[in-house]
């Protein structure tokens, strides 16, 4: 056989590019932009026909498409057409130009490949020319195929059509048709579930005016694939569900009442364990992050252990990053409560009576812990709770404390770092809806020491203002550990709460050396802590 001719640039079906394929004379098209090749259908095939309106396009006839589930009435309609060439079978999609002639031919062959016939350049969508621009709906799929599944299971009757090169040429299409789409009140794009249809879904609703165009959301890859499964009533169902496109991170009433109401359903997780505390705060909610603050050696660790233990015997499940000791003593720190007994002042804590019950029911398959020894990496940190949350389904994850995380980074600028983390930690949060209970150290304030009883407050919160303006709720914790009469009872103070509003004095707890527990303290402690 001679070697084939060039014929004349035109589109590639795979890049979407206007003129990067070559069209050689005997049918079979090159793309210099990605080199994709489609091959000659047959060497019979007739050389192409100059783009021109009085071409020759090939004759065909429409009958069913049995395997694809298509009507020979809608096939008509639409001008889907069967025909051979060179003895082969061959499928052919009909496009019309702006005008509405007939101008170019998709021919489809049975193993998939494409080639055009006519005047490729000058058609619009698949079926444009059927309906009048303006209407109320108009929806726009893919393919050809999945345009005529979704015309059959409406009879018809609405407007419905095709681009012409598949997702990758999909918003240059609908551009070129632009202002006959917009003559719709809505347009629904109808792509493929894969990954590049939803892109190119995404790409395309951005050429409308704001509001008009709607994605559908199919359960299976696209619409033919749920004709061909019975099930293309879910078709008719997807088209009217389709939601609005909104750029990213807008959203309008309904959905945030959506949101509301299915938040809402799992909002507050649980309760504090001291009344005063949990009276000025309503207990804690997903997605909040609460910090638990104060000097060196005043109780924070223990504090927020109490907690979470509060939070286990409610039923939550429980991620715990403590930094500053082993998983094995968090762990005990844990069972220690439900026993009341601090067991890891024993030799051989596990030889307590009951011990093996304890962890069974406070530790197994509700408490899950990370083993940070040799890696504090702050992403690798933030992959972990993201892990702890979406794989395992913890409720709520204790860190403690943030300054070794920003310390472990070694990035020089402890300002800056906070920062990074705690935004990182908010989205995450949100994201994910897990809450968070952050442990942080105070800067030293002028004058008495927190260790001598000082006031915590929310400027004394290390590098910027990010821990105070990221978290939900701050508590400080206040004890004068110089003071033999109140050297074992704690100040609770809230410095910020975004819940009630409520902050100041929420309480007073007093240590147990025996039980390791805090109970809340009903008489006053001593002048010195005061709420000024």
């Amino acid at each position: 056989m001679s070697e084939s001719k060039f014929v004349r640039h035109v589109p590639c079906e795979k890049c979407g590019s206007s003129d990067n394929a070559a069209l050689y004379d005997d049918g079979h098209t090159f793309c210099f932009g990605c080199e994709h090749h489609v091959n000659a259908a047959t060497d019979d095939l007739q050389p192409i026909v100059v783009e021109s309106k009085s071409v020759s396009l090939i004759e065909g006839t429409a009958g069913s498409l049995s395997a694809r589930g298509i009507s020979q009435q809608t096939c008509e309609k639409y001008g889907y057409l069967k025909a051979m060439i060179g003895g082969k079978p061959v499928q052919l999609a009909c496009y019309a130009d702006a005008s509405g002639h007939i101008v170019a031919q998709k021919a489809r062959f049975a193993d998939k490949t494409f080639t055009w016939v006519g005047a490729p350049k000058e058609v619009v969508l698949f079926g444009q020319h059927l309906w009048s621009s303006g209407g109320k709906m108009v929806v726009v799929t893919e393919g050809e195929i999945d345009a005529l599944s979704v015309a059959q299971m409406h009879e018809c009757r609405w407007p419905v059509v095709s681009v012409p090169n598949g997702a990758a040429g999909a918003a240059k299409a609908l551009k070129k048709s632009l202002e006959w789409l917009e003559g719709f009140e809505r347009v629904v794009l109808m792509f493929d579930m894969d990954d590049a249809g939803k892109k190119a879904a995404l790409e395309c609703a951005e050429i409308f005016t704001p509001g008009k165009c709607a994605i559908a959301n199919l359960p299976m890859k696209d619409a033919n694939e749920l004709l061909k499964a019975g099930r293309g009533a879910e078709i008719i169902s997807s088209m009217w569900n389709a939601k609005i496109y909104r750029p990213d991170g807008i959203l309008g009433g309904d959905e945030v009442k959506e949101m509301l109401i299915s938040r809402r359903k799992a909002f507050t997780l649980g309760t504090y364990p001291h009344a005063g505390l949990q009276s000025m705060t309503r207990g804690i909610r997903s997605r909040e992050i609460v910090t638990i603050c104060a000097g060196s050696g005043i109780g924070k660790t223990e504090f927020t252990r109490f907690v979470a233990y509060s939070l286990n015997r409610q039923g939550l499940k429980c991620g715990y990053i403590a930094l500053e000791e082993s998983v094995d003593r968090t762990a005990l720190g844990l069972v220690s409560l439900h026993l009341g007994q601090r067991l890891h002042l024993m030799e051989q804590p596990e030889k307590w009576p009951g011990f093996d019950e304890a962890w069974s029911d406070v530790i197994t398959e509700k408490v899950f812990f990370y083993d940070h020894f040799g890696s504090l990496d702050g992403d690798n940190l933030l992959n972990k709770i993201r892990y702890l949350r979406t794989s395992i389904g913890v409720d709520f994850v204790v860190l403690d404390h943030l300054s070794i995380v920003v310390s472990g980074l070694d990035d020089g600028d402890e300002r800056k770092t906070i920062d990074k983390v705690m935004t990182q930690l908010r989205s995450l949060s949100e994201d994910t809806g897990v809450a968070v209970m952050l442990v942080s150290h105070l800067k030293r304030p002028d004058g008495k020491a927190h260790e001598e009883g000082a006031n915590t407050s929310l400027a004394q919160l290390r590098g910027s203002a990010a821990i105070g303006q990221l978290s939900d709720i701050v508590i400080g914790l206040e004890r004068n550990q110089q003071d033999d009469e109140t050297k074992n009872i704690t100040t609770v103070r809230i410095l910020k709460n975004r819940w009630t509003g409520e902050t100041g004095i929420a309480g007073h707890m007093s240590f147990d050396r025996i039980t390791g527990t805090m109970q809340e303290e009903t008489i006053a402690p001593p002048s010195d802590f005061s709420e000024d």
